[in-house]
Parts: structure tokens; C-alpha cells; sequence
């Protein structure tokens, strides 16, 4: 028998201490094996039980509930990792996860913002606002160092260095990354960190770059929520978020003709394989650049 509430503790343990998770991916995980041990509870069954069937039965469960094949996906993944992390330690013998699929996801393409439109969000920051100015430079920053917006309410003016133009990024599991800034964020982070020290500063803040009113860290929502705004007040009708502008960084750059690998270390990807979505995006605008223009493409 397992004590679920000792192997999932264990397995917490072990994602953060041993595995070097990002807080968000093992938490992610956590919640997976949770909802595993609850699903065997009600099937009346012990961790060391479950069989593929069981499995595949929750899964099934999942998608009658309506829930989308990539929170499925993402769920398998959870799974997964629990139950090697139950075999590595002995507590069961065979993992029931190996044979299973995980649903078709297809390739996502994301919604990438024009010069124009990013333009125009700058555009539409209020002149009389006192948040005006680190709105500015969070946007810069965003789409000039192409920064996951984790990677941005964490970064450190102890790591931050403008004569040089670049700033060491903290990404996903802990690794560190140095990435250049561009001339716009290293001036406009000049004139916002003047103003934030004329602000209230707590403890928590102050050795954080982006602080909100109060001094304290601005958190992954607040940008959320400045971006959403701001491509609202521009008129863009497409789905907006900090990571809009990290594809158009990327994007850009491939069009720009960057290598795929220099955008990948910027990126901060681990595999180039994430990074081969922006050539598949690349492709796709030449194909409309085709149908728009070429003759025997537009059927002119």
C-alpha cells in the first residue's frame, strides 16, 4: 500500500529540490498527481493498482467534462512524471502511463503583433499617468529582449546592467541567461529606475526592476492586464499578452534573417524544437505574401 499524501510529498520534494523546477512547472505537476490520487480514491484503488485502463478511464472522464485536449496533454505529462517518480523509488513496478497517447494538439501558431501595432500600443500610453514611463519600458523590454513575463516581474537591477546593454535573466528551472537589451529599454529603464526612486520602495522590491504604486513586485497579471489595455486603446482586435510580444520578437528577428539558433538562445529554449515554430510561422507568411501577390497564386 502507498501513502498517497506522503508520495506526493515526496514527489513535491523532488521536482523543486532534485529536479531544479520552476516553481509553476512543479506546482503544475503537484496538482496533476493530486488529481490522480483523488481519481484512484474513487475508483476504490491503491497508486500500486492502477493500470493503463485507469488511466485512460480518467482521461476519458476528463473529455467528457469538456476539458480542452491540451489541459489533457498537460495532465498526461503530470502523470507521467509521478509515476516515474513512484518507479525510481520503488513504490510500484510498472509505470501504466507508457502506452499512453496523449491527445493531437496540432502545431499552435501564435498571434504575432506588426511594428505598426506595437507602434501604436506605445501610442496609446497615456501622457499624465505617473505608470506611463514603466509602461513604456516594460513594453520595450518585452519586445526588444523577447523575455517570458515570469522572466520580467523577476528581474534584478543587481543584474541589470545598462552601460553594457544587458541584464542576466532567471528563466524556467532556474537557469540563467545573459540577454541584450535594446537602446529604446536601456533608456527608457534609465528614466523609469530615476523615477522609482522617488516612489515608495518595500523590502520584497527593492532589488526588483518593475514595482507597481505601492512598491512591491509588479505580478505576472498587473503586465497581463497593462498589455490587454493598451492593445485595446491601439484598436488591435487580436488576442494581446506579454507573450504576443515575445512571439513577435522572435518572429521579427527570423524575418529579419537571425539565425534560428541565436533566436533559440535568446529564447532561452532548451530544445530548437520550440524555436522550429517561428520557420513554420515564417512560412506561412510567405504563403499569404504568395496569395496576396504572385499572379497565379491571387488568380489574377
Amino acid at each position: 500500500m502507498i501513502d498517497p499524501e506522503a508520495a506526493a510529498r515526496n514527489f513535491a520534494r523532488h521536482l523543486r529540490l532534485e529536479r531544479g523546477l520552476s516553481a509553476n512547472t512543479a506546482k503544475a505537476y503537484e496538482n496533476d498527481a493530486a488529481h490522480l490520487i483523488t481519481y484512484a480514491a474513487m475508483q476504490g484503488k491503491d497508486l500500486s493498482e492502477l493500470q493503463r485502463a485507469d488511466i485512460e478511464g480518467l482521461l476519458c472522464e476528463l473529455h467528457e467534462m469538456g476539458v480542452t485536449a491540451r489541459t489533457q496533454a498537460r495532465l498526461i505529462a503530470g502523470v507521467r512524471n509521478f509515476f516515474k517518480y513512484l518507479k525510481s523509488e520503488g513504490y510500484v513496478a510498472e509505470d501504466p502511463t507508457e502506452m499512453i497517447e496523449s491527445p493531437n494538439l496540432g502545431r499552435h501558431l501564435p498571434d504575432v503583433l506588426t511594428v505598426e501595432e506595437i507602434d501604436a500600443m506605445i501610442a496609446a500610453l497615456p501622457a499624465d499617468k505617473a505608470e506611463t514611463l514603466r509602461n513604456h519600458a516594460i513594453i520595450e523590454t518585452l519586445y526588444g529582449s523577447g523575455l517570458r513575463v515570469s522572466e520580467l516581474v523577476g528581474l534584478r537591477i543587481s543584474r541589470l546592467s545598462l552601460e553594457e546593454g544587458f541584464v542576466m535573466v532567471e528563466g524556467k528551472g532556474d537557469k540563467q541567461r545573459l540577454v541584450p537589451l535594446s537602446p529604446a529599454s536601456v533608456e527608457l529603464i534609465g528614466e523609469y529606475m530615476n523615477q522609482r526612486a522617488d516612489g515608495p520602495i518595500k523590502r520584497e522590491g527593492e532589488d526588483i526592476l518593475f514595482l507597481n504604486r505601492r512598491g512591491a513586485p509588479l505580478t505576472r497579471v498587473m503586465v497581463f492586464y497593462i498589455i490587454r489595455d493598451l492593445a485595446a486603446a491601439a484598436g488591435i482586435i487580436k488576442k494581446v499578452s506579454p507573450h504576443t510580444l515575445r512571439h513577435s520578437f522572435a518572429t521579427h528577428l527570423l524575418e529579419g534573417g537571425a539565425n534560428l539558433r541565436a533566436i533559440q538562445e535568446m529564447l532561452g529554449h532548451e530544445s530548437i524544437a520550440t524555436t522550429e515554430i517561428y520557420l513554420h510561422l515564417d512560412r506561412r507568411r510567405l504563403r499569404d505574401e504568395l496569395l496576396s501577390h504572385h499572379p497565379h497564386f491571387s488568380g489574377r
